[in-house]
């Protein structure tokens, strides 16, 4: 399929990022999986379904993202989105935290996230456009306890967000935002199922009182990287239920 559009999704292979992967492979486009575990990403793959291919890359090896992209493009022709899902947290007392797991978490969370922009961004400005959406977090809206360096991180994001929006309209490049609000994966069930304080705290200041699910997500990015939002770039959507704006 020649007019098949081509999507990059980095962190692809479990959570949001899978849920998004689903969303883009179950409407024929075709989807790279960027994935750093070679087994869970190809699993992840199989289960997706002949629109996913697994690419493994652990996009903490910054010199290696250029051939990444190159190679995507190179095979396709073309990169028409990029969904840029990978991230990792560190739960830990703000005084406790070391200036290297600090810098890791920007790394990890910024860095990668900027270097992989750059050079997809190249690609779309050649070929007259596309759509670049990151993903944030409640961690940038508001203050969250013993998060520093991840909200730091995703407060970077946003701020990237609308710089990349601006610089990047000229050539038809769109680049939004997603802020999940507490959405119900694995990890978070677990997480709130131990803490029955945190949990209700989470639901109380959530107007629309449940969790999100991970579809919610998927559906939004979906939104912000097809035609239907053609006339929308540097926007950050939280998908929420009202929890950033809950009292």
């Amino acid at each position: 399929m020649m007019n098949q559009k081509i999507a990059i999704v980095t962190g692809g292979n479990a959570g949001l990022g899978y849920a998004t992967a689903k969303k883009f492979c179950d409407s024929g486009i075709k989807t790279y999986i960027i994935g750093r575990n070679p087994e869970k990403t190809k699993e992840a793959c199989r289960t997706l379904g002949e629109n996913a291919i697994p690419y493994i890359h652990d996009l903490n090896d910054l010199e290696g993202i250029p051939g990444m992209i190159k190679e995507i493009a190179d095979n396709e022709g073309k990169i028409d989105i990029l969904v840029n899902n990978a991230g990792i947290n560190m739960k830990k007392e703000l005084l406790e935290v070391t200036d290297s797991e600090f810098a890791s978490i920007l790394h990890t969370n910024v860095l990668s996230v900027f270097s992989v922009s750059r050079e997809v961004a190249q690609i779309m400005k050649e070929q007259g456009g596309g759509s670049i959406i990151n993903i944030s977090s409640m961690a940038a809206q508001y203050g969250l306890p013993k998060v520093v360096a991840y909200s730091a991180s995703k407060t970077a994001i946003e701020g990237m967000t609308r710089a990349m929006a601006v610089d990047l309209a000229n050539y038809g490049i769109r680049v939004n935002c997603v802020a999940p609000g507490f959405i119900r994966t694995n990890m978070s069930s677990k997480a709130l199922n131990n803490d029955p304080e945190r949990k209700q705290k989470v639901l109380s200041r959530t107007p629309m009182g449940k969790l999100g699910e991970p579809e919610d997500i998927a559906e939004s990015v979906y939104f912000l990287a097809s035609e239907a939002s053609k006339f929308t770039t540097g926007v950050v959507l939280a998908i929420d239920g009202g929890n950033s704006i809950g009292f």
